[in-house]
């Protein structure tokens, strides 16, 4: 049998070299290329708000995106549905905050978004488009471009051109918190070397994610509903593996942050709907330290309840497998680029998850690549 029976799983392994692609584009030895700062210092407005407007897998990239503009840079970022953005008022609309507008799209070429880049351009607003395809409508429209060299992307489900998107949308908070100040020239240094190091990381884990998402997927093939939870910037990958999981295998999933799964969505939990909750930890930083031990208090929670828990934890943790039924394991990083790790063995979960209910994963039914108006 091939190594890789299907174009989503060639493409979840392409992930490293793609991010290091990427990279590539951005940076050289001494940092951030100067042909890249250069069009980026025009596109932030001056009062710094920025509004992300993007749709499926980008918008969870967007949430990602967000935390980190806040935290590295202190700028004000809103997040957006394309759909929902595009139609806010007439024609005569104006925003009155006058943000810079970022769009995402795997394609460059969503309708959603493209609506979205278009009201965008209508009220004057600087824009900026990260997107997959440099020779797209999206990425020839914005003001500014940021494209990626994930390559091409057969499969359906988003994979590779969204751990892309995390890292472009990683850079660009670099380059905004150097250039306004708030990140200074060592941290930059060392927060680059981090960056530069996580295709490796990515890699050495790969088969043992495959491995142990095979045998995930045989136990929880049963599962009606699954619910994915995760705190602050892992809020994201709650949402994208549960997207993942819904695309690829025709299982419901629902992304939560972890503090809501008692505000409501608790009742649902039982052996036949199971938790994911993302548990990771960067034990530098204070504000990641109090929302794991958050985490770990849910769990344990969860643990007297009954609940059926898979875990995304460090690979240095003792204290959560105690608690749960099943744990994936990812190497520390940084609170921020620990998200880059913990999506894969989400999407090899749902890989596998569509295998078990004999999916065509590669063409799920009712989607297609790129969302357009027929």
């Amino acid at each position: 049998m091939s190594l890789f029976p299907h174009e989503m799983l060639r493409e979840i392994y392409e992930q490293p070299e793609a991010l290091n692609r990427t990279l590539a584009l951005y940076l050289d030895g001494n940092g951030l290329k100067p042909e890249v700062a250069e069009p980026l210092a025009q596109w932030l407005a001056p009062n710094g708000e920025i509004l992300i407007a993007a749709s499926g897998s980008s918008r969870h990239s967007g949430l990602y995106g967000e935390i980190l503009l806040e935290d590295f840079c202190g700028l004000a970022v809103d997040v957006e549905y394309s759909s929902e953005y595009s139609l806010r008022g007439g024609p005569n609309y104006v925003d009155l905050r006058h943000p810079s507008v970022m769009v995402l799209s795997q394609s460059g070429e969503t309708t959603d978004t493209l609506a979205a880049l278009a009201e965008a351009r209508r009220q004057g607003h600087k824009t900026l488009a990260i997107t997959n395809a440099p020779a797209s409508t999206m990425a020839n429209q914005a003001d500014v471009s940021m494209t990626l060299a994930a390559g091409r992307e057969k499969a359906i489900p988003a994979t590779k051109s969204f751990t892309c998107q995390l890292a472009a949308l990683y850079l660009l908070a670099l380059y905004e918190g150097a250039h306004l100040g708030r990140i200074s020239a060592g941290d930059l240094g060392d927060l680059i070397s981090e960056l530069r190091g996580v295709p490796g990381a990515l890699e050495a884990q790969l088969d043992g994610w495959r491995e142990q998402a095979e045998k995930l997927a045989t136990r929880y093939a049963g599962a009606s509903t699954f619910l994915y939870l995760g705190r602050g910037i892992h809020y994201a990958i709650a949402r994208e593996g549960a997207l993942k999981l819904k695309e690829s295998s025709y299982v419901h999933a629902e992304g939560y942050p972890v503090g809501e799964l008692k505000h409501g969505p608790n009742a649902l939990v039982s052996d036949s709907v199971p938790l994911v909750v993302v548990a990771t930890v960067d034990r530098k930083l204070a504000a990641s330290i109090r929302r794991y031990e958050k985490t770990l208090q849910l769990l344990a929670d969860m643990k007297e309840q009954g609940a059926r828990v898979i875990a995304i934890a460090n690979d240095d943790d003792d204290e959560v497998p105690a608690l749960v039924a099943d744990c994936i394991r990812v190497r520390p990083a940084s609170e921020y680029l620990l998200p880059i790790l913990e999506v894969v063995p989400l999407q090899l979960f749902a890989y596998r998850m569509a295998i078990e209910h004999g999916i065509d994963v590669d063409r799920p039914r009712n989607l297609s690549k790129a969302v357009v108006e027929k």
